[in-house]
């Protein structure tokens, strides 16, 4: 296998603290009630989640210590959904969050959703990067928190799903949760729900495996994206990041992924940067089993019988 050149955080943390910015970083404000009398209004034919719904902030018991969440949202021209992504977050309503966004410096409005939620967002802010990686990578550089997530801007946590992992991490403290998810068109008029396979190390060469809108990890199991990859970034981190870490399956949807045409799984004009992630993923990590070799007939059947039993829990 090859051997890759990953970016040192420490060196973009620093670069951070250079420019004056204090670590750690604040966080959400949280009062012991639900924010969504507190945040920005929105216009009346805005409904259901995250618009006038918000997860019941009675559920975070008080007397709990809620590990604290760094969610990173990488962002570029997605003004028609960053607001929706924010506010899935922001109303969870959990107790110990910080929100990080690295917008490449849109042109769209999205500078100005962002200003409008400055006092909720811990750090932005908007100017040319190098593209998706490489702005994940500022965002966790200097995120505090015990466990990381990031979410694409044009997508959205669902309800009460940091409730379902605060609890998930307290009881089981494991290094990696990933969990349930839902599939949105557009406008959301129309929604599938998928269910998770099974994490094993030894499948995780095949594609599909995690989503990334649904998957945590402990602060110190942590690597960083390798910034080459164009498209399918989550797909090579697990490759490194999660063989030999204890996992654990969370049966909730905790994340919904939007296809809307822009997005780099529908957009026909990622296809080629597609088709390089592969090239990139096969010369470091070697070509994945091919499809009647013994370990893709068993990871098919495995995950197969995996989700029936999952129903029955």
């Amino acid at each position: 296998m090859a051997e890759i050149e990953m970016k040192n955080l420490d060196v973009y943390r620093d670069e951070f603290i250079n420019s004056g910015i204090a670590l750690p970083l604040k966080k959400v404000e949280y009062f012991g009630c639900g924010l969504l009398n507190s945040i920005p209004l929105i216009s009346e034919n805005r409904k259901g989640w995250p618009w006038n719904i918000e997860s019941d902030f009675l559920l975070f018991n008080s007397t709990y210590k809620w590990p604290k969440i760094s969610i990173v949202i990488p962002s570029y021209n997605q003004g028609a959904f960053i607001e929706e992504a924010i506010r899935s977050v922001l109303l969870q309503n959990y107790p110990n969050i910080e929100i990080i966004i690295i917008d490449g410096g849109s042109t769209d409005g999205t500078s100005e959703i962002l200003e409008k939620y400055n006092q909720w967002i811990s750090y932005w802010h908007s100017k040319k990067d190098m593209g998706q990686g490489n702005a994940i990578n500022l965002g966790f550089s200097i995120a505090t928190g015990e466990y990381f997530g990031w979410l694409n801007s044009d997508d959205f946590y669902n309800k009460d799903a940091f409730y379902h992992l605060g609890i998930e991490i307290m009881k089981s403290k494991r290094d990696f949760y990933y969990g349930d998810a839902n599939t949105v068109n557009e406008d959301r008029s129309e929604e599938a729900y998928w269910k998770a396979n099974l994490v094993l190390d030894r499948y995780l060469r095949f594609g599909g495996l995690i989503a990334s809108h649904a998957a945590f990890w402990n602060k110190r199991i942590h690597q960083p994206i390798w910034e080459k990859m164009n498209c399918n970034v989550d797909a090579e981190l697990w490759i490194r990041m999660v063989k030999g870490r204890s996992k654990k399956h969370i049966r909730f949807p905790l994340g919904s992924i939007r296809q809307q045409p822009s997005a780099k799984s529908i957009d026909e004009k990622w296809l080629q940067k597609w088709k390089e992630d592969d090239h990139n993923i096969e010369t470091l990590h070697g070509k994945p089993p091919a499809p009647r070799d013994y370990i893709s007939y068993e990871n098919r059947y495995i995950q197969k019988m995996y989700k029936k039993l999952s129903n029955w829990f």
